[in-house]
């Protein structure tokens, strides 16, 4: 269950709720919008709605009229991300032919830093900057090495149960309350998604998972079901992080 088919029923994108570790929730206010009134009424119908779409674990109906609304693999919101969450299957991510690996950011890409949102120094976890930049690399980093590894297929959104996955996912679900948009932008830029603070949460929940939750297989270990959803997680918090940079008129690196 991705977000847009949700969106399809309430009319707006709904909020996501909680941290995501054991169960995945959003919350829709959709109700509210006919007035106070008449909220509970169309709570109870929309959430009759909800409640037939594939998915959907359980649905809420605050008195308020509030829905809160159970799906069933948070892992969908990836494939939301990638602009595939409208009944495509698409067979593999695509990977970047090529991303370098450096020690070191080396310069500001175009001159100076005049109107960016950080400074181009410390190069260190204090500088959000840093932060963004190192995450947007990283994850196209594993797309790369995906690609040398042969690590392709569809995805399965279930195999990203790991408490570390579902903070990168929960924070993924932001996207669509923050645009407003009903279904995906096919590649544009989301400028409300591009806040700072937003995509510092974002590379900081990024950066757990690379470390604690390995994206690619090691040694002798044959890629799973696992390697693939992450490969797949790792386009879309690269997706997400190159198009926030962009709006924040700061070019997304190419190494790092």
């Amino acid at each position: 269950m991705g977000v847009w088919a949700l969106c399809e029923v309430l009319g707006a994108p709904p909020v996501p709720r909680g941290s995501w570790e054991r169960e995945a929730t959003y919350v829709s206010a959709a109700a509210l919008t006919r007035g106070r009134a008449s909220a509970p009424r169309v709570g109870e119908e929309l959430a009759a709605r909800v409640r037939a779409l594939a998915g959907v674990v359980a649905v809420d109906v605050r008195p308020d009229g509030l829905l809160v609304i159970e799906v069933a693999e948070p892992g969908e919101v990836v494939r939301d991300v990638l602009g595939a969450g409208m009944g495509e299957e698409p067979a593999d991510v695509d990977v970047p032919m090529r991303v370098d690996v450096v020690a070191d950011i080396g310069g500001p890409p175009h001159g100076d830093q005049g109107g960016r949102p950080w400074p181009d120094r410390p190069r260190d976890w204090s500088n959000p900057g840093f932060v963004i930049r190192y995450a947007y690399v990283r994850a196209g980093n594993v797309l790369r090495w995906a690609g040398d590894l042969g690590v392709r297929g569809p995805f399965r959104p279930e195999a990203l149960d790991d408490p570390r996955d579902r903070r990168v996912l929960r924070t993924l679900a932001e996207v669509a309350s923050r645009t407003g948009e009903k279904r995906p932008a096919g590649g544009g830029r989301r400028p409300e998604q591009g806040g700072v603070a937003y995509l510092v949460r974002l590379a900081e929940a990024y950066h757990d998972a690379f470390e604690g939750a390995g994206p690619l297989p090691k040694g002798d270990e044959s890629a799973g079901v696992v390697h693939v959803a992450r490969v797949w997680m790792a386009a879309a918090v690269r997706k997400i992080l190159g198009e926030g940079m962009a709006g924040l008129g700061v070019t997304p690196p190419g190494k790092i």
